[in-house]
């Protein structure tokens, strides 16, 4: 695609060797806002590829009311923030159109750590002028986040950090891994439509004897599922103890077939996603009746669909900081 640019090896070691040259003399400050304020799970993959650099990491918040006490990613207030080398916004929702314009004077990237819609952002114009950088995970999330800021211009592709340690498949025999959402938006973001399909189509897999595991998003009502076995682990890593896997398209869809295993998606006809999102998907289900048949018959996507959708596995969280420090 014009205006995606993949990373060659050559230029990956080219971009390492930048990146030491410019932590050489001290720490870098750098500081991310996200369309949702106070979910700090998008910048935990982060942390330890952060640390091994001599970086810290901050989640501008706007305040600490919503953060879970010993959550490991450092947040701050804009008030409080440290002197930042770098803004990095993971949208152009509200909340980081207020902290670019705050920090005005601060150099400012975009970095996609969850999907956006491929619809121009209403607030993109007052980001995209300012952009050092632009990153995203693959190619297809490349093209939903230009479109999403409005822009043709370069994008560095650099993988999901979270790819960055992909558990091995060991799948356990009809064992089917629910994916949720968020039933209900909150203070801390979005809800999705479909929630009622999926639990009626966990209902249907139970019934037919499937053992139901729930990866439960990090912002969903654990109530409304407690009666399945909720993973203690994340998603991605259940996902390798599943023979297939069934929620709302979301982020972590690409990601999960890149572990192998394969995927239904509940499409609520309200529901509204990246194309690449679905196309992930082995199949896609708009009632409950036909969950079990499309979970049993569920095959991973062509190679050149889930590299298009999944972008480069292994080493992500280097190339994302490197892209960062080539930005300073």
């Amino acid at each position: 695609m014009r205006g995606v640019k993949i990373p060659l090896s050559r230029r990956a070691v080219l971009g390492g060797a930048l990146t030491l040259a410019l932590g050489s003399g001290r720490g870098r400050e750098v500081l991310v806002a996200t369309n949702e304020p106070w979910a700090t799970y998008h910048v935990k993959p982060l942390l330890a590829e952060a640390a091994r650099r001599g970086w810290r990491l901050t989640q501008l918040v706007p305040d600490r009311s919503k953060i879970t006490p010993g959550d490991p990613v450092p947040v701050a207030t804009l008030a409080d923030a440290p002197k930042a080398d770098l803004l990095v916004v993971t949208g152009a929702g509200d909340w980081p159109a207020d902290c670019a314009a705050r920090l005005r004077r601060t150099p400012l990237a975009a970095s996609a750590l969850a999907y956006q819609v491929p619809v121009e952002a209403p607030r993109a114009k007052e980001i995209r002028p300012r952009l050092r950088l632009i990153t995203a995970s693959s190619a297809a999330d490349a093209r939903s986040f230009g479109a999403y800021f409005g822009t043709r211009r370069r994008i560095e592709v650099v993988g999901s950090p979270q790819t960055d340690d992909l558990p091995a498949r060991a799948p356990e025999k009809d064992l089917v891994l629910v994916l949720t959402s968020v039933t209900h938006p909150d203070g801390t973001g979005t809800s999705a439509p479909g929630t009622q399909l999926l639990l009626d189509s966990a209902g249907r897999l139970a019934a037919a004897g499937k053992r139901v595991l729930v990866g439960l998003h990090p912002r969903e009502n654990r109530a409304l599922w407690e009666k399945y076995e909720i993973s203690s682990v994340s998603s991605l890593v259940a996902s390798a103890r599943a023979e297939a896997a069934i929620g709302i398209p979301g982020t972590v869809f690409p990601l999960i077939a890149a572990v192998g295993t394969p995927l239904v998606g509940c499409t609520d006809p309200a529901l509204t996603v990246p194309e690449y999102l679905r196309a992930v998907c082995s199949s896609t289900i708009a009632e409950a009746g036909q969950a079990v048949s499309a979970v049993s018959d569920a095959r991973l996507p062509d190679p050149e669909v889930l590299a298009d959708a999944v972008g480069p596995v292994g080493g992500s969280a280097r190339r994302l900081l490197g892209a960062w420090a080539g930005a300073l």
